[in-house]
């Protein structure tokens, strides 16, 4: 059977990149970017970053097929006091890309996952 994120594939994009740990990885390997982005680091300064990496960690799973799952209203409810711009979102996907691609996920993997994050756009971008 395939997976709405992988057609003609009965693996998900989490089992093929490796599970939770090699997301986990991943994860902390973005916050690092994040950390030295001068437009994202203010928004997690107060942030206890290992809750935050272990939630984004399942976060993103989800979003790989993985077991964990987000619904919208979460997904709003926790962003709606950030006031996070589009500026902000935009080099979000962009450090988190660059992460998918130095861990050496393939080219389709990522773009289903980027799609996956633009549909989120209006659930997180509140300024």
């Amino acid at each position: 059977m395939s997976h709405p994120l992988n057609p003609g594939s009965s693996a998900t994009i989490f089992e093929r990149c490796g599970g939770f740990a090699k997301v986990s990885r991943i994860v902390m390997s973005f916050y690092d970017r994040v950390g030295d982005s001068e437009i994202l680091a203010p928004y997690f300064e107060t942030t206890d970053m290992r809750v935050l990496v272990d939630h984004q960690t399942k976060f993103v799973a989800s979003l790989m097929g993985g077991p964990a799952s987000y619904g919208d209203e979460t997904l709003r409810h926790v962003h709606a006091r950030l006031a996070i711009t589009h500026e902000a979102f935009d080099e979000m996907t962009l450090l988190l890309r660059e992460t998918f691609e130095d861990f050496d996920m393939a080219e389709a993997d990522i773009a289903a996952v980027m799609g996956e994050i633009e549909r989120s756009r209006p659930l997180i971008v509140t300024a």
